[in-house]
């Protein structure tokens, strides 16, 4: 059992996840800055600095000034902003990402396309042509 889980861990494409999962957890951090630092402040501007996160219905009673203050009072709540602001979030980020990936694969396109353009090698003699030189010269000497 042990020796199956060493050659299963030893496989190229468990290696390979590994790895893509550790360079998507640290992408993820890039992307996130990018949405939170950068382009949410944009759209803050673009809507009047509207923050949709603290858009809540309540469920209950009393009166609360704030989505926080509401839950830390343990009032039931709809919190339909913070749904909103996830989606307006994850709108961003698909895009982001589908920038990126667009991007690597012309990257990846243009140098398939450099190595199929580049000159094959020379030919070079074929084995017949190789045997029928060695025959002439054992002809000649």
């Amino acid at each position: 059992m042990i020796k199956e889980f060493r050659d299963f861990i030893a496989r190229g494409n468990v290696m390979d996840m590994a790895v893509g999962i550790i360079i998507g957890a640290a992408f993820t951090a890039i992307v996130t800055s990018l949405v939170s630092d950068l382009i949410n402040p944009v759209i803050g501007l673009i809507t009047g600095g509207m923050d949709f996160s603290d858009l809540f219905v309540n469920l209950g009673e009393g009166d609360y000034a704030s989505l926080d203050a509401a839950r830390e009072a343990g009032a039931p709540v709809f919190a339909y902003g913070a749904f909103i602001s996830a989606v307006i979030n994850f709108l961003i980020i698909a895009f982001v990402v589908f920038l990126l990936v667009k991007g690597v694969n012309k990257i990846k396109d243009a140098a398939e396309r450099k190595q199929e353009e580049a000159p094959a090698a020379p030919a070079g003699p074929s084995e017949l042509d190789v045997l029928l030189e060695i025959r002439d010269a054992l002809k000649k000497g």
